[in-house]
């Protein structure tokens, strides 16, 4: 066996044991998993998971990277809009959350759940979302430089626009029969826009 076949070997295992944790994650909760549940999902013998995590907890923030790197790709959209006086611009950031969310749902409630139990990862959890909203803070200046006044400090409006897209995102996944996704992002859209501008949405 080569050295390359090896990494690829390597690497192939690592992405399975990540999709396996995924999955036993939506299925169990992340408190409830075990590694053993996560390897016997993969399909591998127990001890290979530690040739690539030390913990749960590692493959955890390894999953967190990889959504931080898918982030970064969907804000180079060419469809991207960083205006937020334009309300189709705080649409498309609503539509790319909502559907960030559903993808990775499983994921987002286990960073939650392993943040309630310890506070190292708490503080992890915390960097990443003050990361993700720091590409955002320029978006919030069109709408000050326009003569409009934000209900807080850009970091605490974007925090209330995170947790309100996020919960409500979450709460739509435990029944979505309530509402359709088109007519979820469409009224996130004006509650947050009216929420950023005062005004509403044209």
């Amino acid at each position: 066996m080569t050295a390359m076949s090896r990494k690829e070997k390597a690497a192939e295992t690592e992405a399975a044991l990540k999709e396996a944790a995924k999955r036993v994650f939506a299925a169990k909760g992340y408190l409830n998993t075990k590694i053993t549940d996560i390897t016997a999902e993969a399909g591998r013998a127990a001890g290979s998971f530690y040739n690539h995590f030390t913990s749960k907890e590692e493959l955890l923030e390894a999953l967190l990277d990889d959504l931080a790197a898918e982030s970064d790709v969907n804000a180079s959209s060419p469809e991207h809009i960083p205006d937020f006086t334009d309300p189709q611009a705080v649409r498309w950031h609503v539509c790319e959350y909502w559907n960030f969310h559903r993808d990775n749902a499983a994921t987002m409630l286990a960073l939650r759940q392993a943040a309630m139990v310890s506070d190292e990862f708490a503080r992890t959890y915390a960097r990443f979302g003050a990361a993700q909203a720091a590409d955002l803070l320029d978006h919030l200046g069109y709408i000050t430089a326009a003569g409009m006044e934000l209900p807080a400090s850009e970091q605490v409006t974007l925090a209330m626009m995170a947790e309100l897209v996020n919960g409500f995102a979450h709460t739509w996944l435990l029944d979505p029969s309530a509402i359709s996704e088109e007519e979820a992002v469409e009224a996130l859209t004006r509650f947050v826009y009216r929420g950023f501008t005062g005004r509403d949405v044209s």
